[in-house]
């Protein structure tokens, strides 16, 4: 009997650890500041209490400058998210990605659904993308260091602003794990620069920096988990950075220059479960720029959502070292990514998927694969191009090579023609391979099929 009842207390406890809910408490001084009325949001473990949330104020579209909402949890097992839209009326609701396929249950002015596993999600309301809701669910961080611990940089609940470091700066140095709570508020930059063994982790907030983290001429560097609100320059700045790893944080950002995830002569790169939304280019990899020097090399970016409200959702080779001579971007890897809008009127700095090496760069092997294009404002699927870009570069690439797009879905009807564009017999574009792209529910097999418009000094198309 004695067993069975160790059995059934073990079962119990397995229970209630696999169905854990856990959320935060806005700090006090930002608690109506920071607030956004449009909707109210509660989550519970089935069954249970619900749990009111705090739903935070966040500027999105630089055009427009609106106000969006965003909630953020973490949670295992199953978890009850019921949303209330506090005014005007509800025609139609739609929760993206909509490769997710989260179907709500609408009841008058209240929708509700239920999350089996960590997601980052956009609501909206009557097809509504710019006063939506974003609701960022978070897996249970299961390394979470002691606070006393000595390498341990401990940001707990409430607002943290730097007191002794000027310029609104904190420092990270080498061997440091800087812990941000979940109920912490960062009000200043966090700064990696000749440093070695970084984490900065934790589901806290970064709120209204010059730029999230900068990381300079290090290595060995985590990012895992904040979220950062309206950064006024980039969200993560790398130059000269080798063994970058960044995950699970999530950007917004409405001001020009306000890139997302933005890396100069930085190798060995892993990009992984991040939501970009920025007025600016998502992830941008380049060369040599301002005082960082090398080429780029082994990046993957995967299981990843990018909303581009200005620029490029992926943007590769711009920038490098023109007078010397030039840099290799090379080896990188795109995959399972939805992309959730593209606005950009400029036609040169359109593109879902850019590569538009510039300054002698040159660019090659690279892999999109598992890719779904929602149907965005305006701009183009694909942007391939060798130019000599006058306002930002000095020198024309030195050529594209070796590009594989696999298992590409676009549905919408938005799209400029995409472009294939060498520049001269010595800057061409060469092998470039179509497989598995389909376009409205239409697999392409040709330049037509896809409305690619093929230039000069291009060779070796291949549409399987």
């Amino acid at each position: 009997m004695k067993y069975k009842i160790s059995l059934f207390l073990t079962f119990i406890s397995f229970v209630s650890a696999a169905q854990e809910l856990i959320t935060y408490e806005v700090p006090r001084e930002m608690f109506y500041s920071a607030h956004n009325d449009d909707f109210t949001v509660k989550v519970r473990v089935p069954g249970g209490e619900w749990k009111d949330l705090y739903e935070y104020n966040v500027e999105v579209d630089m055009d427009t400058k609106q106000s969006a909402s965003m909630v953020s949890f973490d949670f295992s097992g199953k978890v009850e998210v019921q949303v209330k839209k506090n005014n005007g009326w509800v025609h139609s609701v739609q929760v993206r990605p909509l490769s997710y396929q989260i179907i709500p249950i609408v009841n008058g002015s209240v929708a509700t659904f239920t999350l089996d596993q960590p997601r980052k999600l956009s609501f909206e309301v009557n097809g509504d993308r710019l006063q939506n809701l974003h609701i960022f669910a978070n897996e249970i961080m299961s390394d979470e260091p002691d606070p006393e611990d000595p390498n341990v940089i401990y940001f707990g609940p409430g607002v943290h602003k730097p007191d002794d470091q000027p310029g609104d700066v904190f420092r990270i140095p080498s061997g440091k794990t800087a812990f941000i709570h979940g109920g912490a508020v960062i009000k200043a930059k966090l700064m990696v620069d000749s440093a070695h063994d970084v984490n900065i982790i934790g589901h806290g907030i970064v709120f209204q920096p010059e730029r999230g983290v900068e990381v300079r001429h290090s290595n060995n560097v985590r990012i895992d988990g904040p979220i950062f609100i309206n950064p006024k320059h980039y969200t993560i700045y790398g130059g000269e950075t080798t063994n970058l790893s960044i995950r699970n944080i999530k950007s917004f950002s409405n001001q020009g220059w306000s890139d997302g995830i933005d890396l100069m002569s930085c190798s060995d790169v892993l990009i992984d479960g991040v939501f970009m939304r920025n007025s600016d280019d998502c992830i941008a990899i380049y060369g040599h720029r301002w005082q960082f020097y090398g080429n780029a090399s082994n990046y993957i970016v995967k299981n990843s959502t990018l909303w581009a409200d200005i620029a490029h959702p992926i943007n590769i080779g711009l920038h490098g070292d023109a007078v010397g001579g030039g840099d290799t971007i090379q080896h990188l890897l795109f995959t399972n990514i939805d992309i959730l809008e593209h606005d950009e009127d400029d036609r040169i700095s359109q593109g879902c998927m850019s590569i538009c090496p510039s300054d002698h760069n040159l660019v090659r092997n690279v892999t999109f694969e598992d890719i779904r294009v929602e149907d965005f404002q305006e701009g183009q699927l694909f942007n391939l191009r060798v130019l000599e870009d006058k306002k930002y570069s000095n020198a024309p690439g030195r050529g594209i090579q070796n590009v594989r797009f696999k298992n590409i879905r676009y549905t919408g009807h938005s799209a400029n023609p995409s472009v294939l564009h060498g520049f001269d017999a010595d800057r061409k574009i060469e092998n470039i391979q179509f497989d598995d792209v389909t376009i409205n529910g239409k697999t392409v097999r040709s330049a037509k099929d896809a409305n690619i418009q093929v230039g000069d000094f291009v060779h070796g198309i291949q549409f399987k």
